[in-house]
């Protein structure tokens, strides 16, 4: 069963896109949370909420080695994630299929729309 505020806090946390970008660099291994602020030019502290709003979504493990602050990606919560979203997969499937249906008919001539230099459509006098 799928916990309702767990998803919440994975969907708010994805919903920046500074947050996306560190967890995209976690995935290549553990930062600092100074490493983590550096490409992005923002401060230590405003970095530090960043990975703290991650932290709370359970996206991120923080680990203190002396005065650094180490991250790593903890993909858990990005798996439930994956699960909810195959529970809604046949509802746009079954769109992509009739979608797909539609367009066959029309390139195989059923439905298509007729010639615009063809003046012998119906309803017209010639």
């Amino acid at each position: 069963m799928v916990e309702y505020q767990a998803l919440d806090r994975v969907f708010h946390a994805l919903a920046d896109p500074t947050r996306r970008d560190m967890l995209h660099r976690l995935s290549g291994g553990e930062h600092s949370v100074g490493a983590l602020a550096a490409p992005l030019r923002m401060s230590l502290a405003a970095a530090s909420k960043h990975v703290k709003v991650l932290e709370g979504a359970g996206l991120v493990r923080r680990r203190i080695s002396g005065r650094t602050h180490l991250c790593r990606l903890d993909p858990a919560p990005l798996a439930q994630i994956g699960a909810w979203l195959r529970f809604y997969q046949h509802f746009w499937d079954q769109s992509l299929e009739a979608l797909d249906a539609a367009l066959r008919a029309e390139t195989e001539g059923e439905g298509a729309t007729p010639d615009p230099s063809d003046t012998h459509h119906k309803g017209e006098t010639p």
